[in-house]
């Protein structure tokens, strides 16, 4: 048996040999129309015994139990052995429905998607490819998808028509709606539309084309109006500035008719011309306009680099002033003696001499800003902690909101367990990682 299928490949390579030798050609658009016929009877004996069982018999593709039907179909090349096909058909029969069979026939609508591997492109006059897709079915009130698997051989005429064979098993992917079946079919397919014809060649061009009164054979520039001085060509603009050299003051340098050929002036040389600038004097950006960075608060920081545009501070500090050493002080002594109710976000009284203090060094300068950092030690879950200290960090902002601080000068929030300053493992460590942190910046 081998040996019969070895010939017959090697009988149909030799055939193709005697195929054109142009180059390889992609498929063009083209629609086809074939004869189909579904096998169901075949698919459902050789899933019932063995395809050997069903061989021998003679059960499979047998006239008496296949659907006839037609398909229209879609194809267009992707690539020399690619091409992407389309297919509607329609049969009827009783069978459609896995493990059911009706008395009476209906319409079996099938569509899908897929792509033909040709072993061979169009240009050789047989082309056998595979095929792989997926589609989807309407029989009665179901509606099923299948994958359509199998093989065809296509027959190419010169005029870019062809007949084609297929032979398909299609698989069920929803069992329930659509059963395994045989589906083969034999068309004809063709262009869908006719090939452009190529354009007549111009006609020859006049001798003096231009019209310059200098003929094409003494003409430099034959297509393009000129003087004789420069041998039927304009007058040259060397810097394609749109003004012609003999009335370009800067030739060589792109520029404006305003200033006779010359660039627009840029007197502080900082990249802006001056037409544009609004410190011709004064080196610039141009996002300022040709004007210097501002420094509003005239700290030697510009606005752009200060952290602290209005107030005046120090390049050290990104333009921000100094927090004093003694506001630093006096603030983490407060912040060492704001306690909370054990277990909860609730401020103890014994917190108030502190805060008021916190209020009075806010208030003392406007412009300072505060970070409110909650923390906790390692006892209970890392998730109630985290919760525990980003309220206990919001109740202290709020506190300081309720006696006239400015919201948008606070900053408040937990870290839970996640930064501890002392071991967790003794209760003196603990209770320094049980604690609120305030932090001032400008």
């Amino acid at each position: 048996m081998l040996k019969k299928i070895a010939a017959s490949i090697l009988l149909l390579v030799l055939c193709l040999q005697n195929a054109s030798s142009q180059d390889n050609i992609i498929r063009p658009a083209s629609f086809g129309i074939s004869y189909i016929r579904n096998d169901f009877a075949g698919a459902r004996n050789i899933r019932s015994s063995s395809l050997s069982t069903v061989l021998r018999n003679k059960q499979l593709l047998q006239a008496s139990n296949m659907n006839s039907g037609l398909a229209l179909h879609y194809f267009k090349g992707v690539s020399p052995n690619i091409d992407f096909a389309f297919t509607l058909s329609g049969s009827s029969t009783r069978e459609a429905l896995p493990d059911r069979s009706f008395t009476e026939k209906k319409l079996l609508l099938e569509a899908d998607a897929a792509a033909n591997f040709k072993m061979l492109p169009d240009n050789y006059r047989f082309s056998p490819y595979l095929i792989a897709g997926i589609g989807a079915s309407k029989y009665r009130s179901y509606y099923g998808a299948y994958i359509p698997l199998g093989g065809g051989l296509k027959y190419n005429f010169k005029s870019a028509t062809s007949i084609f064979v297929t032979l398909q098993y299609r698989v069920p992917v929803t069992d329930e709606h659509s059963a395994y079946h045989f589906y083969s079919s034999i068309g004809i397919s063709g262009l869908f539309a006719k090939k452009k014809v190529q354009a007549p060649p111009p006609p020859t061009p006049p001798a003096d084309t231009d019209g310059d009164g200098i003929v094409d054979s003494a003409d430099a520039c034959p297509t393009v109006v000129g003087l004789a001085k420069y041998n039927g060509c304009p007058i040259p603009d060397t810097d394609k500035d749109g003004i012609n050299d003999e009335l370009d003051k800067c030739p060589q340098v792109a520029g404006v008719a305003k200033y006779d050929g010359c660039p627009i002036p840029d007197t502080d040389k900082d990249g802006v011309n001056d037409e544009e600038d609004r410190c011709v004097n004064v080196a610039g950006v141009l996002r300022y306009q040709g004007c210097p960075v501002p420094d509003t608060d005239n700290d030697g920081v510009n606005d752009e680099n200060d952290r602290c545009p209005a107030i005046a501070g120090t390049r050290a500090n990104n333009g921000c002033p100094e927090v004093s050493k003694e506001v630093v002080t006096k603030m983490e002594y407060a912040a060492k003696r704001i306690f909370f109710i054990t277990g909860s976000a609730k401020l103890s009284t014994k917190s108030n001499a502190a805060l008021a203090e916190v209020v009075k060094l806010l208030n003392d300068d406007q412009n300072l800003k505060l970070s409110i950092g909650g923390h906790t030690d390692n006892v209970g879950k890392a998730e109630f902690n985290m919760t525990l200290s980003d309220k206990r960090a919001n109740s202290v902002k709020t506190y300081l909101v309720n006696k006239g601080i400015d919201e948008s000068r606070l900053n408040a929030q937990g870290f839970g367990l996640e930064k501890p300053i002392a071991d967790n493992k003794t209760a003196a460590g603990r209770a320094k990682n049980r604690r609120v942190e305030l932090q001032l910046a400008y």
